[in-house]
C-alpha cells in the first residue's frame, strides 16, 4: 500500500474516525515513558528491556484509522486486540500480560514519524505498521532501535533489514503469479498486451517490476498506467487501455480504484480479465454499483487465503472475531492482523525461553524461525533477511455471499520462474 496523498475527509468523517480511535485505544495501554520497562533481570530471571516489565509486555501499532486505509486499519487493530485478549486469558506470555499501544497516523508520513518517536521508548516490537512510505521513512530508526516490525505493506524495497519482516510475498511476486494465472488459464497468450494500472511509489513500482518481467518471459508486453491515490475515476485510463488493445488488466492500487476500473471497463465494453493485488480489494466493494463487474471480471492474488477458507485455523479465527465484534466485516485485514500477532507472539515466547525479552533477543528469535506456521496460510521462512518470507500465492475471486467477500479459486502455488527472478534480482 503505497499512498502519498490521503484523500480529503469531511469534518463528520474525521469526527467519527476520531471516535473510533478513542474506542480502540480504550482497550489498550497508554504510552508512558515512565513505564517503558527495565533493562535489569526480572525476578523470574528473564532479561528485560524497553516495553517489558515484570507484569507486562507492550507492543505498538502505527496504523491508519482516519486515512485512505481506515477500514483496513480498524480490522487489523481489532484482530490484534482479540489475539491479545485471548493470549492474556490463557496466562499471557512469559508470565506477563500483553498490551497493545495504538497510534493513528492517518497515512501521513510526518505524523507517523512523530508517533514512532512517541511510542518507541515504551514498546518491544511493532506487529503493525501500515504503509510502504511510512515504513520507508522509519527504516533507519527501526534498525537503530532493533525494533522487530511487521509492515502491513509488501514492497520489496522493505527487504534487507534485520528488524523489518515483510510477511508473505512481495508485490512483484504477486504480479508474476497474476501473469502466470492469466497465461495458464488461457486468458492471455503470447503476443498479447496486458494493461497495468498502478499507484505511484514503491507499491506500484515494485508491482510493475513483476508484471513486466513475467510478461517478457511469456512473450507479451505491458502497457502501464500510473495513477495517484486521489485518482478514483479511471475513465481516462480505461480509454487508454482500450485503445492499446489490452487482453487483460492488472491493478496495484486501492479498493476505490479497483471498483472504478471494473465498473468503467464493463460499462465501456472492455470486458477483459482484471487481476488485483490484495490491497486493491475490500468486501465493502460488494455493496457498491461496481459489484456485478467485480464478480464477473476480477480475481485477486494474495499471499493469504480467503477468510471464507475451510482451513481450520481460519474458520476458528472467523468465529472468534464474529463473537467479539458482532456485525463487523471479516476482511483480509482481520486475517493479516491476526496472523502477524500470532507470529510475534511465537517470537516473544521463543525469546522468553532463551532468557531474554530485550529487543535484540526478540529479533534474533524471529530470525531463527524457518517454518513458521500459524495455520492461517502457508508456512513462512524468516531466516533470509533479503528474501520474501513466502513465494506462494493464492488466487481468489469476489463473491458477495462469502465471508469476507472472497472465495478461493486456487490454493497457494509458486509461479514458475519466481526462483529465477529472485536470483537475478540478487
Amino acid at each position: 500500500m503505497n499512498v502519498t496523498h490521503p484523500r480529503p475527509r469531511t469534518t463528520r468523517t474525521a469526527a467519527l474516525a476520531a471516535a473510533l480511535a478513542a474506542v480502540l485505544l480504550a482497550g489498550t495501554a497508554c504510552s508512558s515513558k515512565a513505564e517503558g520497562g527495565s533493562t535489569d533481570d526480572a525476578a523470574d530471571g528473564v532479561k528485560a528491556g524497553p516495553g517489558v516489565s515484570e507484569k507486562a509486555i507492550k507492543l505498538g501499532a502505527l496504523t491508519d484509522l482516519t486515512g485512505p486505509y481506515a477500514t483496513l486499519g480498524k480490522s487489523i487493530v481489532q484482530a490484534q486486540q482479540m489475539w491479545a485478549d485471548e493470549t492474556n486469558a490463557a496466562g499471557g506470555i512469559c508470565g506477563r500480560k500483553v498490551e497493545i499501544v495504538v497510534k493513528d497516523h492517518g497515512y501521513d508520513v510526518q505524523k507517523a514519524v512523530t508517533a514512532y518517536a512517541d511510542i518507541s521508548p515504551d514498546v518491544v516490537a511493532l506487529p503493525q505498521v501500515i504503509g510502504s512510505p511510512v515504513v520507508a521513512a522509519l527504516l533507519d530508526d527501526i534498525e537503530r532501535d532493533s525494533m522487530l516490525t511487521f509492515p502491513q505493506a509488501w514492497a520489496a524495497s522493505l527487504l534487507g533489514k534485520d528488524a523489518v519482516q515483510v510477511l508473505g510475498t512481495t508485490y512483484d511476486l504477486d504480479m508474476i503469479a497474476a501473469v502466470d494465472f492469466l497465461t495458464r488459464t488461457g486468458k492471455v497468450a503470447e503476443g498479447d498486451t496486458i494493461g497495468h494500472v498502478y499507484f505511484e511509489g514503491d507499491y506500484g513500482a515494485n508491482a510493475l517490476e513483476g508484471s513486466e518481467w513475467a510478461a517478457e518471459q511469456a512473450g507479451m508486453k505491458v502497457v502501464g498506467q500510473k495513477i495517484k491515490a486521489t485518482d478514483t475515476d479511471l475513465t481516462a485510463q480505461v480509454s487508454a487501455l482500450s485503445n492499446a488493445g489490452v487482453k487483460a488488466v492488472l491493478i496495484s492500487a486501492g479498493p476505490a480504484q479497483t471498483a472504478s476500473l471494473a465498473g468503467v471497463a464493463a460499462a465501456r465494453g472492455l470486458k477483459v480479465p482484471i487481476v488485483s493485488s490484495a490491497p486493491g480489494y475490500s468486501p465493502q466493494l460488494m455493496k457498491t454499483p461496481a459489484a456485478p463487474a467485480l464478480e464477473a471480471m476480477v480475481h485477486v492474488v494474495s499471499a493469504a487465503p480467503a477468510v471464507s477458507s475451510d482451513l481450520p485455523g481460519v474458520k476458528k479465527m472467523v468465529a472468534s472475531y464474529g463473537r467479539k465484534y458482532p456485525g463487523e466485516p471479516v476482511d483480509t485485514g482481520v486475517l493479516s492482523g491476526y496472523d502477524a500477532a500470532q507470529l510475534i507472539g511465537a517470537d516473544l515466547k521463543k525469546a522468553c525461553e532463551g532468557g531474554s525479552l530485550t529487543r535484540e533477543a526478540v529479533v534474533k528469535a524471529h530470525r531463527s524461525q524457518k517454518n513458521a506456521d500459524t495455520g492461517l496460510g502457508t508456512p513462512q521462512n524468516f531466516t533470509f533477511v533479503t528474501e520474501p518470507a513466502s513465494r506462494s500465492t493464492y488466487v481468489l475471486k469476489p463473491d458477495a455471499k462469502a465471508v469476507g467477500g472472497l472465495v478461493g479459486v486456487e490454493d497457494a502455488r509458486k509461479a514458475p520462474g519466481v526462483d529465477a527472478y529472485l536470483a537475478a534480482r540478487g
